[in-house]
């Protein structure tokens, strides 16, 4: 039985994507063991309803409550913006962090004019989740979101300083800098591979990580309920999928940066 301070961090996504929140917790918090759930099978939560998002969300903080995690990272910004709150409520007074809190306070920090952009997918710009958590901090903040779908497998693809890739981002990213702004939220966990071309396009525009801002929300959490794994030895990664597509090793490595030695397939239906 391990301690409350020993107990891994949870985090899950609707696919693969996550793993950039997973490789951001690994280098701010070297000592904690981690459990990661990616919903393979189900990918992409984007297209469906409220009500399956919601189900499918239960069904993976179950899981990963069954691992004695002792806190929770909704590395999805879908799931985020649909079932937070639910999520919450089953958590009970577990530590639950997601990308959409952290990553709008980060842009509000970062901000100097209030014109802030996003760049994420159609269901997390249709919820209109990013403006929400931003205005209830600052209703002052302009606001600007662009849902960029075709960014997504261009990345899967490899494609991070592709042609095509830079085209896409320019055509996505005009409407946004247009309007001024002076900070953009990479409102998807697969965005932030495409930073170094992203800042290319948008000189001077601050990029704000979700998974880099998530990671130190955790830290910050987890010192607070005095949850920090102080221990050495070896931290304990575990990936667990509800499906092993022919190519997820591959993919999950290039958003992890680093090799994945223990994934296992479970079903949740």
């Amino acid at each position: 039985m391990k301690s409350n301070k020993q107990r891994p961090i949870g985090v899950f996504d609707s696919g693969v994507g996550g793993l950039t929140n997973v490789r951001a917790l690994m280098e701010r918090l070297p000592m904690e063991n981690i459990v990661y759930f990616g919903d393979t099978a189900r990918v992409p939560y984007g297209t469906k309803s409220r009500a399956t998002i919601e189900n499918f969300a239960m069904q993976i903080v179950d899981f990963l409550l069954e691992q004695e995690v002792k806190a929770l990272v909704i590395a999805c910004n879908t799931i985020a913006a649909v079932a937070g709150q639910k999520i919450r409520q089953q958590a009970g007074g577990m530590p639950v962090l997601d990308v959409i809190s952290a990553g709008a306070q980060a842009a509000l920090a970062a901000t100097r004019n209030n014109r802030i952009g996003v760049i994420a997918t159609n269901t997390t710009v249709n919820s209109n989740a990013y403006a929400r958590a931003i205005h209830a901090s600052n209703s002052e903040a302009l606001v600007r979101t662009q849902a960029t779908p075709l960014l997504v497998p261009l990345v899967e693809e490899g494609w991070l300083d592709h042609e095509v890739t830079r085209l896409t981002a320019r055509e996505y990213l005009k409407p946004l800098l247009a309007d001024n702004i002076d900070t953009l939220v990479l409102g998807c966990t697969h965005y932030p591979l495409l930073k170094p071309l992203i800042s290319r396009e948008a000189s001077g525009v601050v990029l704000v990580d979700s998974a880099i801002t998530t990671a130190e929300s955790v830290a910050k959490a987890l010192a607070e309920a005095d949850l920090l794994n102080e221990g050495g030895g070896v931290p304990d990664y575990r990936f667990y999928v509800s499906d092993i597509p022919l190519r997820f090793r591959t993919i999950g490595e290039r958003f992890l940066g680093r090799s994945m030695d223990q994934i296992e397939m479970v079903n949740l239906g």
